[in-house]
């Protein structure tokens, strides 16, 4: 009964038959021993994985994968693009309109200089926190308040911090009751308090013999991750699952240059029974550090070798034909292991038809979508928001108008950049349809493109108001018709609107 479950009473004899239903859990017998055969698994909690894990080794191969593969190195950078584009950018939904237009001013006024490394603005500093994630797991933004003389529009900077930066080694009961656990600080109930932190990056050669870790405050931190398990306390990178298929494929990619580069060379092996004669020409024969002879061909040489002599040409090994193909199989592996579509991938389009594009494109969007809103909207926009309207209003950037608390007045929508759309027009005229409906509204619309709708309403009426004082005039088509359809025109879609 190898297809069942046992269990004993106290007195050693059977209690109750279960039959196992799903073929994984079935326990190694003698018939399915080949098939299992080293399937082992574990049972740790993700903290308990993670912390004997080797974590550490995962990141820094993922690391490494990035500078040195191609194909790393494009997963990171079409994620980075399809997920932050230009920025995800925030619009206040607050009631007032005049504050709404201060509010915006001044966002846009912090965005050009919130980074305390003077390297981005807010939405270079969205791309790069998202290549942390996905490269090394994890990124920790940390809060820099500034005093008021520094001579910011609102005293507040933030600095993105490597995994690294947070010491994974930390393990260790506190006094008070307070636990940390890979170097995340957690009270009784669980909430997390601080983090410890290196003060430089452990990898720096300034920072060598200098490895003691401090106690960050929680409240100073935003610890940003895709979170896979509930309770997980630190993110793991998110190429894991083929980081060892990467090297595998790195390495038969390296062998296959090698043997073509040899099977271009026409390399020959000369024999002789007389080691003092050589067989390309008399006289005596260049020899290699460790005695090897060396001989020599020229083109147009027609060479007569004496009585007993040979010439061997080196021939490798070809892989066939099915190189090309193997080589698909494998990006196709990648790149479902890294969340894209072959061909966002490896750039070939060669065999992309409409209807295999947009069925792809509709999947991976779902997929970006969810991402953009769990991790980067969640976990990185709106924390640094909050903290940011904060100190305006702290500050004295903003005035609350009166009727109105802080939640209200800081209430706002993280418009996603819009997406390509394969047939722009049939997009165009899905949404005028669903306007004139009722089923969405013009604002809503426009802000699934990516852009904010009160901006462009006064982009169009500035510009009807100068083309009407410069004499211009432009009519739209008379009978409202659009031109016909062009399936390889590209514009925007509709991206993703957050209400928070």
């Amino acid at each position: 009964m190898s297809d069942t479950v046992i269990l004993y009473g106290a007195d050693g004899r059977p209690m109750k038959i279960h039959a196992v239903g799903w073929d994984a859990a079935k326990p190694s017998s003698a018939k399915d021993r080949v098939r299992a055969f080293n399937w082992t698994s574990s049972t740790d909690s993700i903290n308990s994985l993670l912390a004997t894990g080797g974590v550490g080794t995962m990141r820094a191969r993922s690391r490494e994968a990035v500078r040195n593969d191609p194909v790393a190195a494009r997963s990171i950078d079409a994620f980075v693009a399809n997920c932050i584009g230009t920025g995800i950018k925030p619009m206040p939904i607050v009631e007032d309109e005049d504050f709404r237009v201060e509010v915006n001013e001044a966002w846009s006024e912090w965005c050009y200089e919130c980074d305390a490394d003077g390297r981005a603005d807010f939405y270079g500093l969205q791309a790069l926190a998202v290549r942390e994630i996905r490269e090394g797991g994890e990124v920790f933004v940390r809060y820099r308040p500034r005093r008021l003389s520094d001579g910011l529009s609102v005293p507040l900077q933030v600095q993105l911090l490597e995994a690294e930066f947070c010491d994974s080694t930390k393990d260790q009961s506190l006094d008070g009751g307070n636990v940390v656990r890979a170097g995340v600080e957690y009270n009784a109930i669980g909430k997390r308090t601080a983090y410890w932190m290196f003060r430089q990056h452990p990898g720096d050669m300034i920072s060598m013999g200098n490895f003691s870790s401090v106690p960050v405050p929680a409240d100073l931190i935003i610890h940003a991750f895709q979170t896979v398990r509930a309770g997980q306390c630190r993110g793991v990178p998110s190429a894991a699952p083929i980081l060892q298929h990467l090297w595998e494929l790195r390495q038969f990619q390296d062998a296959e240059l090698v043997r073509k580069k040899l099977a271009a060379m026409l390399c020959a092996f000369q024999t002789t029974p007389n080691p003092d004669m050589d067989i390309l020409g008399a006289g005596s024969v260049a020899t290699a550090t460790d005695g090897v002879e060396i001989g020599s061909l020229e083109p147009g040489t027609l060479q007569l070798l004496p009585p007993g002599h040979d010439i061997r040409f080196s021939d490798p090994a070809d892989v066939g034909g099915s190189y090309e193909a193997f080589m698909a199989q494998q990006l196709r592996t990648i790149a479902t292991g890294v969340g894209l579509t072959t061909e966002q991938l490896s750039g070939d389009y060669s065999n992309v038809n409409y209807s295999s594009a947009r069925a792809a494109l509709m999947e991976f969007r779902k997929q970006m979508t969810q991402y953009q809103h769990q991790v980067v909207v969640h976990q990185i926009c709106q924390p640094i928001w909050r903290k940011w309207f904060q100190s305006a209003v702290l500050s004295g950037r903003l005035a609350i108008p009166a009727g109105l608390d802080l939640r209200r007045a800081s209430r706002v929508r993280w418009v996603t950049p819009g997406w390509d759309q394969v047939d722009p027009l049939k997009e165009v005229q899905a949404s005028a349809a669903a306007i004139q409906a009722g089923i969405k509204s013009r604002d809503q619309v426009i802000a699934e493109r990516g852009i904010d709708p009160e901006e462009l309403d006064a982009e169009i009426a500035r510009g009807l108001e100068r083309e009407k004082g410069l004499g211009l005039k432009f009519e739209p088509h008379i009978d409202g018709e659009l031109p016909e359809s062009n399936e390889e025109t590209s514009e925007e879609e509709g991206g993703s609107v957050y209400a928070l």
